[in-house]
């Protein structure tokens, strides 16, 4: 069988070793045998098992010192071991248990008892080392989701300022994005998280727009805010080749925030549901963001009065429908401000 159990015999009797390998190769496990502790020491260096039978009485090194020996060592001490005892030994199977032993059996092995704990054991030792596969993926997913999320915050914050503080900024146009993206109540779970996770790149684009024209204080000529026009379609061009979900998510909205929804935005002039929702979504909370802020150009507007320009665009620059679940929950969405 692939992938089958491999199993370790410890035991200075050679019938008994013979017995117990007849049982495990009859039903397809894998097996290792030491006739003393030394031997098994060695074997242990080079070979992975998931279960180990070791005969509780052995001369020179017996199987409870073997116990403490497999125990001392970091990379064996999960593997399970179950003693195998003879009629006058159960006394000390107590010493046995507190150095960690899971089971035992008889000896002369009962070939219906070995079989019963041998696959109780290597199926739960099976079962533990899935839980810690699965703990350690979600660690190094969640901690790679975590460093994704910064990297995004730091981009960000070089195109709004090039300062830290922008990183803040960024952090409530992503907070906004999550809580709209739940209100919506189409996306799945994982869409929100990559409306929430890709939202605040949704001016990556104007990193290649001169920072006179970006930061420019007054207002922009005609020839400055058709190059200031360019920056979806700059963001596109570096993104659009990506095969990573979040990277996918992240050009959708750096490519259509700008697009309005009654067709009066650009670059293409979508309008209404042409417009995919991560943008209908980003193109709200952007701009209550971005009237929020204090920047060169302008003071930071009121909650109340960013809140009322985004009622009044309702059906024009935004999507009435989203535009009317922020009515609902305005005061969630205060909340992620005053929260600050």
């Amino acid at each position: 069988m692939s992938n089958r159990d491999e199993i370790l015999i410890v035991d200075d009797v050679i019938e008994h070793t013979k017995n117990i390998i007849e049982l495990l190769r009859d039903n397809g496990y894998g097996f290792s045998y030491a006739l003393n502790s030394q031997d098994a020491v060695e074997v242990l260096k080079t070979k992975h098992f998931d279960l180990i039978l070791v005969a509780m009485r052995m001369s020179e090194i017996d199987g409870l010192e073997l116990c403490q020996i497999i125990r001392r060592s970091p990379e064996l001490q999960d593997i399970p071991i179950v003693l195998m005892v003879e009629e006058g030994d159960f006394d000390d199977l107590d010493e046995g248990f507190e150095l960690g032993c899971v089971d035992y059996i008889r000896t002369p092995v009962h070939r219906s008892e070995l079989k019963v704990k041998v696959r109780h054991h290597t199926e739960f030792h099976r079962y533990r080392k899935s839980l810690k596969l699965s703990s350690t993926q979600n660690r190094l997913l969640s901690e790679t989701e975590d460093a994704q999320k910064e990297m995004v915050y730091i981009l960000s914050a070089m195109v709004e300022e090039n300062t830290i503080e922008a990183v803040g900024h960024i952090r409530r146009v992503a907070d906004f994005a999550k809580q709209l993206a739940i209100l919506d109540g189409t996306l799945t779970e994982e869409q929100i998280k990559m409306v929430y996770l890709a939202a605040p790149l949704y001016d990556i684009g104007k990193i290649f727009i001169e920072d006179a024209i970006v930061n420019k204080p007054d207002q922009l000529t005609t020839y400055e805010f058709e190059v200031m026009q360019k920056h979806p379609k700059l963001a596109l061009n570096v993104l659009k080749n990506s095969s990573k979900k979040l990277i996918n998510a992240a050009a959708i909205i750096a490519y259509e925030h700008h697009e309005n929804f009654d067709g009066s935005g650009y670059p293409r002039g979508l309008k209404g549901d042409e417009i995919h929702i991560y943008a209908r979504i980003v193109s709200i909370v952007s701009v209550l963001d971005a009237l929020l802020e204090k920047k060169i150009y302008k003071e930071a507007w009121s909650f109340e009065d960013a809140a009322k320009y985004i009622l009044d665009e309702k059906g024009k620059k935004f999507d009435p429908r989203l535009v009317n679940l922020f009515a609902e929950h305005i005061e969630v969405f205060k909340e992620l401000i005053d929260g600050e």
